[in-house]
Parts: C-alpha cells; structure tokens; sequence
C-alpha cells in the first residue's frame, strides 16, 4: 500500500487525526447505505411538456 486513501492538502496531520477522520467518514457511509429510502418519488414528472401536447383540448376536458 504505498499510494495513501486520504491525502492532506494543507498543513499537517497527525497519523492519529487522519486515522479519527477515515472512521468518521468510514461510519457515516455504513450508515448510509444502511438506511433504505422511506419514499422513491413520482415515476414521471409531475409537468408536461407544452410542445408534446395536441393543439387541441376541448373545454371540457380535465386534461
């Protein structure tokens, strides 16, 4: 392993800092990828696009 993960751009960390921040950042992505999404959201969108449409829509149309 000589290429490191984690570089320092500026200044200079300890081995100790750079080892509490990869636990940080290795913790929170377990914990992300852990949690399924409660809602996916709309299959289509919710707008439609005007140049799609017919040029035509009767009065009593809902649509």
């Amino acid at each position: 392993m000589s290429t490191p993960d984690i570089r320092v751009e500026k200044g200079h960390a300890e081995p100790e800092e750079v080892a509490a921040i990869t636990a940080v950042l290795l913790a929170r992505a377990a914990a992300r990828t852990s949690v399924a999404p409660a809602h996916r959201g709309r299959a289509k969108a919710g707008w439609r696009r005007l140049e799609r449409e017919g040029g035509f829509r009767a009065p009593h149309s809902w649509h």
